[in-house]
């Protein structure tokens, strides 16, 4: 069997029962079950929510998606050997550990099988809730060009690259596009300040304004706990992304919840820790990819010059890149995940009929 195989790259094809289009993100798919299929589970499984609410299969893939366009390899390889189950297993471990800790819930109900996860219909919050511990990335370049406000706080002269932050910055920006909010323009991802969300505070999908510190506490607990258990791992968790929604229990209470996916490779860069003491950044993350994506074309404004999207997806559609490439990308997310989680990472020879096969007979879902 070659590495070809055992990557999940199409994930929207499975025979599960559904009236509704398959919705395919960069990485993930997803699968809203009947009314029917939701109220039986529901009941059979005991999952703690309303007996009405929609539930959905969520697929992931070993897609690998950088500077919004989506990369593959030679000898046919459409994504990451590993990559899928490595994220899941990352989110899974971070959820449990702040459930544990009392923080919130997640989205997840159930975990069938290493690819997939049984998730309850949330209404989200339109933010990408972004926090920082040191300055890199885009925050560096906008810093070192003269930028001192970032979504509303303001930085003191004299920083350098990649050092600690005197604070955890929260840094927001929205998820899609909000239209007739004063102050934010109508595009996806867009910085904005707590004023910003304040005076929209509805327009965000906040029931309340008590529930912008709500979000904010989660926040910053969720990045306490990640960051501590990585230091005990002597790596250091640098910024991270969270998602939030609103869901309700079995018992009508309406509360906010972790969505999406926490303290992954793809989410949030981590850096090794003995190197960073050393003056030097190896990282733990899909920034590594990014980094050499960049160093790997030889005009890199394409992949960082938003106004280039046509020759940039023309360039991720054209160019197989080279098997190794992708190899120590995939040893990054699965070394990674070993270390977060203490388990090792068991890679399935066809995941896409484990899958299938699972969902048929312990919960009915295909015909």
């Amino acid at each position: 069997m070659s590495l070809a195989d055992k990557v999940l790259a199409v994930n929207n094809d499975l025979p599960i029962r559904t009236e509704l289009p398959v919705h395919s993100g960069k990485v993930r798919s997803v699968y809203w079950l009947t009314e029917a299929d939701s109220r039986r589970l529901i009941k059979e499984k005991g999952y703690d929510v309303a007996e009405d609410a929609p539930l959905a299969i969520m697929v992931i893939s070993d897609r690998i998606s950088a500077f919004d366009c989506i990369w593959h390899g030679e000898g046919g390889m459409n994504g990451v050997p590993g990559k899928g189950a490595a994220l899941n297993a990352i989110s899974n471990h971070w959820f449990r550990l702040f459930k544990e800790q009392g923080l919130a819930d997640s989205h997840i109900l159930d975990i069938p099988h290493p690819f997939v996860w049984i998730v309850q219909k949330a209404k989200p919050v339109m933010i990408e809730a972004i926090c920082r511990q040191y300055i890199t990335g885009s925050m560096w370049r906008a810093y070192s060009k003269g930028e001192r406000n970032f979504c509303g706080i303001e930085l003191p002269e004299g920083l350098e690259k990649d050092q600690k932050l005197p604070e955890l910055l929260i840094t927001p920006s929205t998820k899609g596009i909000l239209e007739g909010i004063p102050g934010v323009p109508a595009v996806d991802d867009v910085n904005i300040t707590r004023q910003n969300i304040e005076d929209n505070f509805e327009a965000f999908n906040f029931r309340s304004r008590e529930d912008i510190d709500r979000y904010e506490l989660l926040l910053k607990q969720g990045f306490d706990v990640i960051s501590d258990a990585l230091a005990q791992l002597d790596q250091v968790f640098v910024d991270t992304k969270f998602e939030f929604g609103y869901v309700t229990d079995a018992a009508g209470n309406e509360k906010l919840i972790y969505m999406d996916e926490v303290g992954t490779p793809d989410s949030s860069r981590i850096w090794d820790g003995p190197a960073y003491r050393d003056g030097k950044v190896v990282e733990n993350s899909k920034e590594g990819f990014r980094q050499l994506l960049l160093s790997h074309f030889p005009d890199p404004d394409i992949l960082l010059n938003k106004d280039r999207m046509a020759e940039r997806s023309a360039l991720a559609r054209d160019n197989a890149l080279p098997e190794e490439v992708l190899m120590a990308v995939s040893k990054t997310y699965v070394d990674i995940a070993e270390k977060i989680t203490g388990e090792k990472l068991v890679l399935s020879d066809n995941p896409k009929a484990e899958i299938i096969q699972i969902l048929k007979d312990q919960y009915g879902l295909v015909d």
